[in-house]
This record gives C-alpha cells, structure tokens and sequence, in this order.
C-alpha cells in the first residue's frame, strides 16, 4: 500500500460548509489543519440541486465538471458562468455568493481550494498519453477519466496521488487534473 495514492473509493462523504450538499475530501495541506487554517485542499463534490455554494472568504476557488449536464454559477447576483463542459477549468472568489441553477441532473466536480493570503493554485489539464513529469508546484494527480501509472501503483478514474517528482505514465483516453500550488 502507498501512502501517496489517494483511493476514491476511499474518500468520505461529509457534507458542504454549509451543509447543503456532499463533497469528498481528496488532501490538504497541512494535513491536520482545519477548515479555517488549510493552505490548500482539494475535494469532489456532489451537486444534485440548485442549493447556493458555501461562501470560502480569503479562499481563491478553481472548479472543475467530472460528470453530468453541469450547472449555471451566478456569482453575487450578477455574474453567471456556465459549468457545463467537462473538464474546463473555472475560477473564482470564494467568498463569492454562488447561487446555482441546474443542467439537468446530478453532477460531479473537482475543487481546489488555496488561501489567498499564503498561496496561489490552478487546475491544468493533461489529455496526452505518454510519461509525464509533475511540474514542482503539483501537490496532486487527479485522474478525471481513463488510468494512469505510477511509481506507486496504478491509478483508475476517481484515484488521485500526491506526487513525489517521479514519473507517471497516462494511457490513451486518459485525462488528468493537475492541481498547482505556489506559496507566496
């Protein structure tokens, strides 16, 4: 067993901030920090009504659609953004009142959280089959559709690795998230 692979099937459900959904906790950093002193953390949440999002203050947001029709965010009243193509990065403000309208049904979508104050993050997204290198700035290798290989063992759709520098390999079809966090 790796204590660098993340498991999904291992990930508990426990509901939102403000509990008015579910979401799966993937990592944080530092890993016993809570809710109010994280740097980063990373989860996969189950959107399956239009229930408003929890406001994060002083938290930079990325989103990103795994499954489903998706929703439409309306930030602060007046800013909509369409969730609705998978695996298309979207950023924005945490503290952020997110009101939600649905595509259609449940979804599925993946977080990235960093505390402003103490670093900046972005979600990218690798499509191309072959070795792969994480970038110094990866804390973590989601893999959004397909498999991919590590050093630590297979991973399957739903599994994430905290890297250690070392290669992975990503088969054809494959896609992965890649969360990037600089401290500031």
């Amino acid at each position: 067993m790796s204590f660098h692979i993340v498991r999904g099937a291992d990930m508990q459900p426990q509901p939102w901030k403000n509990g008015m959904g579910v979401t799966r906790e993937v990592a944080r950093f530092p890993t016993d920090a809570g809710g109010d002193d994280f740097v980063w953390r990373i989860s996969v949440a189950e959107v399956n009504s239009a229930s408003p999002f929890s406001t994060f203050p002083g938290i930079d947001r990325q989103i990103v659609l795994l499954d489903g029709d998706g929703f439409t965010m309306t930030l602060d009243g007046s800013q909509p953004h369409a969730l609705t193509t998978p695996l298309e990065p979207f950023a924005f403000p945490g503290e952020a009142q997110v009101d939600v309208a649905m595509a259609g049904g449940a979804t599925r979508d993946f977080n990235l959280m960093v505390r402003r104050a103490r670093a900046s993050g972005h979600v990218r997204v690798c499509r191309e089959s072959g070795s792969h290198v994480p970038e110094p700035d990866c804390v973590l290798v989601y893999v959004a559709r397909g498999r991919a290989m590590t050093i630590d063992g297979e991973l399957k759709a739903g599994d994430a690795w905290l890297p250690d520098r070392s290669p992975f390999e990503l088969a054809d079809g494959s896609v992965v998230l890649m969360a990037l966090v600089q401290p500031r």
